[in-house]
Parts: structure tokens; sequence; C-alpha cells
């Protein structure tokens, strides 16, 4: 494995323990996920730029969409929790009660 592959392996899955480990606020569960989505980003356009083909050129660019999409909807869910619950920790949210 190679050095770059093996960081950006560590970013993804350093995100994902904080994702899984850390998950006391919503903010914070978001920002895992913009992490592991940055990491996916750069090593599909890194994946890209070494086979050098342009079939594969547009897919860096799909995910960062999805990516940018993702994050609009979860900075929408944080503005609608802190308006409605007062706060963004996770332990007050109950899917039984909406």
């Amino acid at each position: 494995m190679t050095p770059t592959h093996f960081t950006f392996s560590t970013a993804f899955a350093l995100g994902l323990m904080g994702l899984a480990f850390h998950r006391t606020h919503l903010l914070s569960a978001l920002l895992c996920l913009e992490g592991m989505m940055l990491s996916l980003f750069i090593a599909l356009a890194l994946w890209a730029l070494q086979f050098e083909s342009i079939s594969f050129s547009a897919a860096p660019m799909l995910l960062l969409a999805f990516s940018a999409c993702e994050a609009s909807a979860g900075l929408a869910l944080l503005v609608a929790t802190a308006r409605t619950h007062g706060n963004d920790r996770l332990q007050n949210l109950n899917l039984l009660q909406c």
C-alpha cells in the first residue's frame, strides 16, 4: 500500500470512527460525514488521474455534487433541530416523537 492510499484510507477510517463513537452533537456527526466524503473525493480524483481515462473523470465531480447535496440537507436538519429542540444534541432526538 502506497503512502497516499494509506493516508486516504486512514482519513476515511478516522471519519467513520468519529461518526460511530463520538455521537454527541449533530454538527460533529455532519463534520465526520464531510471528512469521509472529502477523503473519498480526493481518492477518487487521484484514481481517475492515475488511469488517465476520460470515462473516470466525471466520477469525482458527481461525488462532489452528491456531497454538496448531503451537506445542505444536513445543515437544514441541523437548523430545524436547533429551532424545535433548542440544541443539536443527538440524545434529545427520538424518531418515535416526530
